[in-house]
């Protein structure tokens, strides 16, 4: 379980990741002794699992993000989810509740590649069907934030 400090510790980082233990220790009261061992071990539990960059996809020329509901047959979600995370464009593969099975989240810089994704899915084993929505306005995207 993560308590109040370690709280305080994940929200700085995911602020600006690149701040040092002192940095962070200064602004939340704390010693850097104290903020290094945390994240250590936080890494070891797993809550943090690995240091990454949050990108504007569409300055990399990925202009058009979908989002694609998937319907699977014979309780294979688990196992078309894994195929579907080893996809390259994927961000997000989630096994979800309600009508579809796997909601998928992608990213493309054209309509072909877009295509031919889809197309790769619907050749997979125990896929029954697709639905893919084009995400018109990104309102909010931001994956590191925490209540």
């Amino acid at each position: 379980m993560v308590d109040e400090t370690s709280n305080r510790i994940l929200r700085e980082y995911l602020t600006d990741s690149r701040q040092s233990f002192r940095e962070v220790a200064r602004k939340i009261g704390v010693s850097s002794g104290t903020v290094a061992s945390r994240v250590k071990e936080m890494e070891e539990e797993g809550v943090i699992k690995k240091y990454t960059s949050l990108l504007d996809y569409e300055r990399l020329g990925f202009d058009l993000t979908v989002i694609t509901e998937i319907t699977v047959s014979k309780g294979m979600m688990m196992d078309v989810g894994g195929e579907i995370a080893e996809m390259g464009q994927t961000i997000g593969v989630y096994n979800v509740t309600g009508d579809s099975d796997i909601m998928v989240l992608a990213k493309f810089r054209t309509r072909s590649d877009l295509n031919n994704f889809t197309k790769s899915i619907l050749k997979l084993p125990y896929v029954e069907r697709t639905r893919t929505h084009l995400v018109l306005n990104t309102i909010k995207e931001d994956f590191g934030l925490m209540p």
